[in-house]
């Protein structure tokens, strides 16, 4: 295969990975939502807390890329009910993301407190598979202290 079409290639490979990266992501907020639907009184204000907090970011994240609606803050808390439609429409903004956009574009923003920074599409939405996996941790941590079993969030397992 020649130049050209190995670049066409690792750039297909690229998106379809992410896809399956996000759809990993998806799944286990879903499943996290159904938890905290199920068992509200096991769940705690802490562990909403970065759950709601997952939600955000990814909302942050998605609208840097491509503003499409004003952003929740943060630390915003939502009702667990809500949550659920919340990653939903994550999910789809950032798979139209991946249709829409080359993942090499560098994209310039702001963060929360005003500080400028630039990064690749690519790198913010990796960040966003991270970010999420790292709180899903905090949450399983908090779920074993409050007598509910954790999910087991590891990414090897969703692909098994």
């Amino acid at each position: 295969m020649e130049g050209a079409g190995k670049s066409v290639l690792k750039f297909r490979q690229m998106k379809s990975f992410f896809k399956e990266l996000l759809e990993y992501n998806h799944h286990f907020n879903q499943k996290l939502g159904d938890i905290f639907n199920e068992h509200p009184n096991k769940t705690s204000e802490k562990a909403i807390q970065l759950y709601s907090h997952i939600l955000n970011a990814h909302q942050i994240w998605n609208n840097r890329i491509d503003p499409k609606q004003k952003t929740f803050a943060v630390w915003d808390i939502h009702p667990v009910q809500h949550c659920k439609h919340i990653d939903r429409m994550n999910h789809e903004h950032s798979s139209l993301i991946l249709d829409r956009f080359d993942l090499n574009e560098t994209i310039h923003y702001a963060n929360t407190k005003g500080q400028l920074f630039s990064n690749s599409i690519r790198d913010m939405l990796f960040h966003v598979i991270n970010h999420s996996t790292y709180h899903r941790g905090q949450i399983a941590t908090d779920f074993r202290k409050n007598g509910l079993e954790p999910l087991i969030t590891d990414y090897i397992f969703y692909k098994r």
